[in-house]
């Protein structure tokens, strides 16, 4: 079909320039502007305040361990946060070691809180892995409250020092008032 030969009848709209398009942009911004403005609230919804933000997490360098060092410096060797006691606000453990030049020094799982007061630095609230038990901690992570590490030891004292033979899957969870071991009883408390 051909259409039959007409004046040239070109709408005013069809070749828009630049004024019209910016007339366009402006009352498309106006109207989603106002719109934004004027929406409702939902139904039944009355304004509240926004719920406190939880402290941060207690800093493991600054805190005093438990530690016998022989008057050398300690490691924080790692560190994870999580909420352990269902309080809302984050522990830190941290794995702490003396220095050492040469070896393979014996590590401490520690739980830290925050400390009393906004300058006061975090401190010790249990002990899961002492020093003396001879372990050192290749993995450290805090999943649904619970303290998961993988423990390193030696299943004697000929056991070169260099080369633990002996690895274990652990973990701890916040229960009447301690930290308890998979298993096995409570942490010690500090």
């Amino acid at each position: 079909m051909q259409l039959p030969a007409a004046p040239d009848l070109t709408l005013a709209h069809t070749h828009a320039g630049p004024m019209h398009w910016l007339a366009t942009a402006t009352a498309t911004a106006a109207v989603v502007a106002l719109a934004g403005l004027l929406q409702p609230a939902p139904a039944g919804t009355t304004a509240t305040a926004a719920a406190p933000r939880p402290a941060a997490a207690p800093e493991a360098v600054s805190a005093a361990y438990p530690l016998e060092c022989a008057g050398g410096p300690h490691t924080v060797a790692r560190r994870v946060s999580g909420d352990l006691d269902g309080d809302g606000n984050p522990e830190t453990v941290a794995v702490v070691h003396c220095e050492a030049g040469s070896g393979t020094p014996p590590s401490g799982v520690y739980v830290l809180t925050r400390g009393k007061g906004t300058d006061a630095p975090a401190r010790v609230v249990a002990t899961l892995v002492a020093p003396e038990q001879h372990k050192n901690v290749t993995e450290l992570a805090v999943r649904d409250g619970a303290v998961l590490a993988t423990l390193l030891g030696y299943s004697s004292f000929d056991v070169p020092r260099c080369c633990p033979d002996e690895k274990e899957q652990v973990s701890w969870r916040w229960r009447g008032g301690a930290f308890v071991r998979a298993g096995q009883e409570a942490a010690r408390s500090a």
